[in-house]
């Protein structure tokens, strides 16, 4: 077997993506507060990007100009508006030396690649234009600015979310027992899960304990200490091997009056729920209130006042002790409606986006050709990719509303008399009207949200299948679980509809679908069974 190589031509054709179309797709697909902290990156690293506001003394300059020109142009006569007007134009073309020789000199004093971005650091630090003086100014050196950055960095970064098992670990180590003792709580506490139970069967805890400081651990042994843990650490229920010792725990801190002083009303409630746990605890799961009276002394109402109490404890009491961040929702567009031209208006949401321009000063160097090549090459680079930019988060603001006017325009209905009146709209037919690819419409609703006078929602709910009507109408997946939803909350509890009865409900309101269809629609709302929503009175 013999191999060989040889050289040879082959011509082919291979479609690539340029660096610019990459990036306006993933600016596109981006939401506000993600774009706000890439635009916030781009920022620090391109010196030819800066945002297009005004601060307070420019605004009010600029608010003063514009009076003066205002008053000028009603009077041209007026001596005032001619000096006015003729300072304003003295010191804007003081202003536009300026900013021209800055950079010269720069260049002159030998300007190289570093000390362009010393220029970019420093540049309009401490700077007071109309009342600096002709000698030398007195700038921060870049190593100050760099660390005055870092220090507001780490400032403004948010300090680390303290895990439940360190929540937990803290307090352990104030409970006064033995120092055997405390290490085996200290490794039982490494096994709880995120609701704050624990995760893991004594037996296995046992046989993983051997590299466990103090260990290892004999089943004995954490036999002992977890009940210990259990009532010391807070709050009740955490460490338990399941839901319903779990909720045994919770009801004998209540009733020990750990948490607070219980009312005496709900004692017996308490009590009952204790026993229900206890000795009926499968028979409460299937909701079979009638055998639990049939084999038990309690009474069915005594056995709903024990339900109701129930469902005042947690089945994840280490929920309020792990740090978990709320996601906060910046909306993209806010959606207006105008009763005298009964329209709804998109718009863009004020500040969610900031605005961008090219610094001008930079600008003016890459056109200076007495700047060294390097400097050049780097400045007109860094515009580039300012200008790449500006012009993906014009093209993302630009498609975000059409594709929002689209959606006005085919779901009205939603807009006027709510979620059960959502109609299917497939992407593409919103991607045929707008003349783009399907893609585009996707990256544009991914992850964004409406203001509307409905309140808030997701841009991407608008999007769905549906069903022919009876009446020859449509409608969406969503209104359709939304009117499941409404059956079932209109239902009577003491004899709860089964899903062949929700879609019997369904076809005589003028959608048919499957029995089967209504149990995949009951699961995703979150509603239990016929049989577990029974209320036995």
């Amino acid at each position: 077997m013999r191999f060989e190589t040889s050289p040879h031509l082959r011509m082919s054709q291979q479609t690539k993506l340029a660096p610019r179309m990459i990036q306006a797709m993933e600016i596109l697909q981006l939401p506000a507060q993600e774009l706000r902290e890439r635009i916030e990156q781009e920022l620090e690293e391109n010196p030819a990007l800066e945002l297009a506001e005004l601060d307070d003394d420019q605004r009010e300059q600029d608010s003063e100009s514009d009076d003066d020109i205002a008053k000028s142009g009603t009077d041209d006569s007026s001596p005032v508006g001619s000096s006015d007007a003729a300072t304003r134009d003295e010191r804007g073309e003081r202003d536009a030396r300026d900013e021209r020789e800055r950079p010269l000199e720069i260049a002159e004093d030998g300007a190289s690649f570093e000390k362009a971005r010393e220029f970019e650091r420093s540049y309009g630090e401490d700077d007071d234009r109309d009342n600096r003086d002709d000698g030398p100014r007195t700038r921060r050196t870049a190593d100050e600015g760099a660390g005055d950055r870092k220090i507001e960095a780490m400032a403004n970064t948010p300090d680390r979310a303290e895990t439940l098992v360190d929540s937990l670990v803290r307090q352990w180590r104030l409970a006064e027992v033995p120092e055997h003792m405390a290490l085996v709580g200290r490794h039982l506490i490494a096994y709880a899960d995120d609701d704050g139970l624990l995760g893991a069967d004594l037996a296995t805890i046992a046989e993983q304990s051997h590299d466990a400081s103090g260990g290892p651990f004999t089943i004995e042994q954490l036999e002992s200490a977890l009940p210990v843990a259990q009532a010391f650490l807070e709050p009740p229920g955490i460490l338990a091997r399941d839901r319903r010792e779990c909720l045994l725990i919770q009801i004998g801190a209540r009733l020990a009056g750990v948490l607070d002083a219980p009312d005496p009303a709900d004692v017996p409630a308490w009590r009952d729920a204790d026993l229900l746990l206890r000795e009926h605890y499968d028979d409460l799961l299937g909701n079979r209130v009638p055998h639990i009276v049939e084999t038990g002394k309690i009474t069915a109402e005594r056995i709903a006042h024990a339900k109701a109490a129930l469902r005042r404890l947690t089945l994840s009491p280490g929920s309020d002790l792990s740090a978990q961040r709320e996601r906060h929702i910046f909306p993209d567009v806010i959606v207006e409606y105008d009763p005298e031209k009964d329209e709804y208006t998109p718009l863009l949401a004020d500040g969610a986006v900031p605005s961008l321009r090219i610094a001008e000063q930079y600008r003016q160097m890459v056109k200076d050709r007495r700047a060294d090549k390097a400097t050049r090459q780097y400045l007109s680079e860094r515009l580039r990719n300012a200008n790449w930019l500006i012009d993906a988060v014009e093209q993302r603001q630009a498609t975000l509303l059409r594709v929002v006017t689209a959606v006005i325009s085919r779901q009205r209905e939603w807009f006027d008399f709510g979620p059960e009146h959502l109609r299917p709209l497939p992407m593409g037919e919103v991607a045929d009207q707008l003349g783009v690819h399907v893609a585009t419409v996707s990256r544009a609703v991914s992850g964004k949200w409406l203001s509307t006078p409905r309140g808030l929602i997701e841009l991407r709910r608008f999007f769905s299948g549906g069903v022919e009507t009876r009446d020859g109408d449509s409608m969406s997946f969503e209104a359709i679980r939304t009117l499941v939803k409404e059956i079932v909350e209109a239902e009577d509890r003491s004899k709860p509809l089964s899903d062949q009865a929700i879609a019997e409900n369904l076809i005589e309101r003028g959608v048919k679908i499957a029995r089967r269809t209504v149990v995949k629609y009951r699961d995703q709302l979150g509603i239990p069974a016929a049989k577990l929503r029974k209320v036995h009175v």
